[in-house]
């Protein structure tokens, strides 16, 4: 118990001296021209040490959320906002994906045609009709994956509240602030461990794993060589897949944002009563008359 303690309180301590070394020797994990930089930035990926600089930042910011309240809604907006961004603009890949599901359709079956080339700006982009539709596979992955936190801030995610509906006002923001801290948080760092890494494994050989110590990983760096998944489900089909494991910590990274957001959020309106529900809090809009169906569209 003493040493798991004593563990504790060392990696809090040494995670302002890593955030503080990292932002003062940037060379040192960013330089990727030094292949021993490139896997310092792999292995702290997915790091304790990691893990603690975001521990120390989220107690800071807290602690002075707590003390200064305008501060941390000022957190909630901004981290709110920042999924609605992301959200709104990734959503607009689905008008992307319908005209190319359309043009797919008209070029294999009426067209008849076997290849497509784009040329944006001059420069030429040929693959098969069967790559661009596979292609829509990725589109589908971007909406699920960037319109995810977008969504919960919007109210439309699928809820079963036989519990959490009867409940008052105060045991709600209770039952969320659990949540957030221990099912939001846990579930986005162990997918981000395993995405990290999964994603790495695509990319470069010899591989890696989370179970790697630092010292292993830099000396890997003097055999290391790029070696991006090129490979397709079917002959002449999309090939970049490679990109669906950049979504899934892209994915993993939104839900632990917002499970802080929600958090903040979850507290603040518990300290501040009912009248303090949905504060700041911005929402899309169906418009006038349609408003019993807003949260489910």
């Amino acid at each position: 118990m003493g040493d798991g303690l004593l563990w504790l309180f060392q990696n809090i301590g040494l995670g302002f001296y890593n955030l503080f070394y990292a932002l003062t020797h940037p060379a040192s994990w960013l330089d990727w021209s030094d292949k021993s930089a490139l896997m310092r930035f792999i292995y702290y990926g997915a790091s304790v040490e990691l893990w603690f600089v975001l521990f120390d930042i989220i107690v800071v910011i807290t602690v002075v959320g707590i003390l200064v309240p305008r501060f941390m809604w000022a957190c909630v907006r901004a981290l709110e906002g920042f999924a609605n961004t992301v959200g709104r603009t990734a959503a607009w890949i689905g008008l992307l994906m319908v005209i190319q599901q359309v043009m797919v359709v008209f070029l294999q079956s009426v067209f008849r045609l076997g290849e497509l080339t784009i040329s944006p700006a001059g420069f030429g982009f040929t693959q098969t009709v069967g790559w661009f539709s596979e292609e829509l596979k990725l589109y589908n992955a971007i909406v699920v994956a960037m319109c995810v936190t977008y969504t919960f801030v919007q109210g439309s995610h699928v809820r079963v509240d036989l519990l959490y509906a009867p409940a008052s006002f105060r045991v709600k923001k209770l039952i969320d602030m659990f949540g957030s801290l221990f099912f939001m948080i846990p579930v986005a760092t162990l997918t981000w461990i395993y995405a990290w890494f999964f994603l790495w494994r695509h990319l470069i050989t010899p591989k890696v794993s989370a179970s790697d110590k630092l010292e292993l990983m830099v000396r890997k760096g003097s055999i290391v060589k790029w070696n991006v998944e090129t490979f397709a489900f079917s002959p002449s089909g999309f090939n970049g897949y490679f990109l669906f494991k950049i979504l899934m910590c892209t994915f993993t990274a939104l839900t632990f944002l917002h499970a802080i957001a929600f958090f903040y959020r979850s507290f603040m309106e518990f300290r501040e009563g009912p009248s303090s529900e949905g504060k700041y809090l911005d929402r899309d809009t169906l418009g006038e008359g349609e408003e019993a169906y807003e949260g489910t569209h």
